[in-house]
């Protein structure tokens, strides 16, 4: 099966390197997965092999000793924020969380006029998920910071990408060559999106699948979840994002898991050694089984959450120009 065209208009896929001077230093906005180059991607997925033994052996850095990390998030989440976080403890810098739900946000206050505001505070990069797609970008151009795009809208989610990247090549030995199906709220997805972008660059052949409804309309390709899955070596499930629906899906109770989720049975299509991933949070019973995402011989969704604070601590170092 041919990998599928571009699957959606809103990625912002323009393949240059957002870099800017910071008092004399270089500094890496990190919006999308087409702002990095090439040698940025594998300087990221090298440094973050280095940072998960350290993080294992419970050893610090000092790379990013006496900086400030801010950590603006509009949406909820659990794991990219504490990951950033704890990523950026890690390194030894400090870490501020903005409560967004008990901010001036909540007074009026627009997204510009709190970017200005944080800036002024000079802090040494800023974290930022919004619903809005390209706000990421929009505070890059008001502050002297770099930005990292921790998710904007059903854009992009980069930071979630190479972590999956880097979790499949610690498991492969390499990403070339790969099969991955990515199935489920595909419309929605920045994991997604994120993924279709950066794997194929990686030489993975990248499959997308799910209901129709929840399928781009510009992808002509559409297989089968059943299709997608079957032979590929990475089965990828997505959550699906009632909250961004127009209308209900209007399934019933297990019927979304017995046409579209992953089950055992439905496993057994992919090859002899797939794996499962799903970037989180997972709704059980909905769009993958139990004994599925507990397999601890084809789940590597706690190996994703581990892979995620050293991919991340390896984001903040290039975009503070702790590396090259």
């Amino acid at each position: 099966m041919p990998s599928p065209p571009p699957i959606s208009s809103k990625v912002q896929s323009t393949r240059w390197s957002t870099c800017r001077r910071r008092n004399r230093q270089l500094v890496v906005d990190i919006f999308s997965i087409d702002s990095l180059t090439d040698g940025h991607i594998a300087a990221i997925l090298d440094r973050a092999d280095l940072h998960l033994a350290a993080n294992r052996e419970s050893r610090r850095s000092t790379t990013l000793r006496d900086k400030i990390v801010f950590n603006l998030f509009y949406e909820n989440s659990t794991r990219t924020l504490m990951s950033f976080a704890t990523a950026a403890h890690r390194l030894g810098a400090s870490v501020v969380t903005l409560p967004v739900g008990q901010s001036s946000v909540k007074k009026g206050e627009t997204l510009a006029d709190t970017a200005r505001t944080l800036g002024a505070m000079r802090p040494d990069a800023i974290v930022i998920r919004h619903p809005e797609t390209g706000a990421p970008s929009r505070v890059a151009e008001l502050v002297d910071a770099p930005v990292l795009n921790a998710g904007d809208g059903t854009n992009e989610h980069p930071t979630q990408a190479l972590l999956d990247a880097a979790t499949l090549r610690a498991h492969f030995g390499r990403v070339d060559g790969l099969t991955v199906a990515i199935c489920g709220d595909i419309r929605h997805s920045r994991v997604a999106h994120s993924n279709a972008l950066l794997l194929p660059r990686l030489g993975a052949n990248v499959r997308l699948a799910g209901p129709l409804e929840l399928m781009p309309d510009e992808l002509s390709a559409r297989p089968t979840v059943d299709d997608a899955i079957a032979g590929a070596d990475v089965v990828m499930m997505l959550r699906v994002q009632r909250e961004r629906l127009d209308r209900d899906l209007g399934d019933g109770p297990g019927e979304y898991l017995s046409r579209y989720g992953l089950t055992a049975e439905r496993l057994r299509r992919a090859a002899p050694n797939a794996v499962v991933m799903h970037p989180g949070p997972m709704n059980r019973g909905i769009e993958i089984e139990d004994s599925v995402a507990d397999d601890q011989q084809r789940s590597l969704i706690t190996r994703q959450v581990e892979y995620g604070v050293a991919v991340r601590m390896a984001c903040l170092e290039l975009a503070a120009g702790a590396i090259d």
